[in-house]
C-alpha cells in the first residue's frame, strides 16, 4: 500500500473523529478541558495546590477562554422543533413453550444394533474392493 494512501486514510479518520465531536457537542467539553488545566497551571503558579484546584473550580473566577466558551455553549443555535421523547410501545408478548417430539425418533433396537455393527473387529485380510 503506497504511504501517501495510509496518510490520506489517517487524515480522513482523524476528520471523521473531529466532526463527530463536533456534532455530539464534545468540543466544548474538550475546550472547557483545556482551559481548566491552563487555569490551573496559572494558579498553580502563586497558589498551593488545595487553593489553585478550588480557585479554578469554584466558578468564580471564570479566565477569558472559560468566558468564551460559556458564550458559545449560549450561543449555539437550538433546533427549531425540540425532539420529544417518544415512549415505545411493545405488544406484550407472553412466552410459551410448546415441547415437541422428535421428528426422526429412533428406535432403541435400531441404534443397539448400529453401535454393535461399529465394535466389530474390521474383516481379514482386507476386502478384494479395497486393494485396487
Amino acid at each position: 500500500m503506497p504511504e501517501s494512501f495510509t496518510v490520506l486514510a489517517r487524515f480522513g479518520h482523524v476528520l471523521l473523529i473531529v466532526a463527530l465531536l463536533a456534532a455530539t457537542g464534545a468540543h466544548w467539553t474538550l475546550l472547557q478541558s483545556a482551559a481548566w488545566a491552563a487555569m490551573l497551571a496559572d494558579n498553580l503558579r502563586s497558589n498551593s495546590l488545595g487553593d489553585a484546584v478550588q480557585r479554578t473550580f469554584d466558578g468564580k473566577h471564570p479566565c477569558p477562554l472559560c468566558q468564551q466558551i460559556a458564550a458559545g455553549k449560549k450561543s449555539e443555535k437550538k433546533p427549531e422543533f425540540p425532539g420529544q421523547l417518544k415512549k415505545l410501545e411493545f405488544l406484550a408478548a407472553t412466552p410459551r413453550f410448546v415441547f415437541l417430539q422428535p421428528a426422526r425418533a429412533c428406535e432403541p433396537a435400531r441404534a443397539e444394533a448400529a453401535l454393535k455393527s461399529l465394535l466389530r473387529a474390521p474383516p481379514t485380510p482386507p476386502p478384494r474392493a479395497a486393494r485396487s
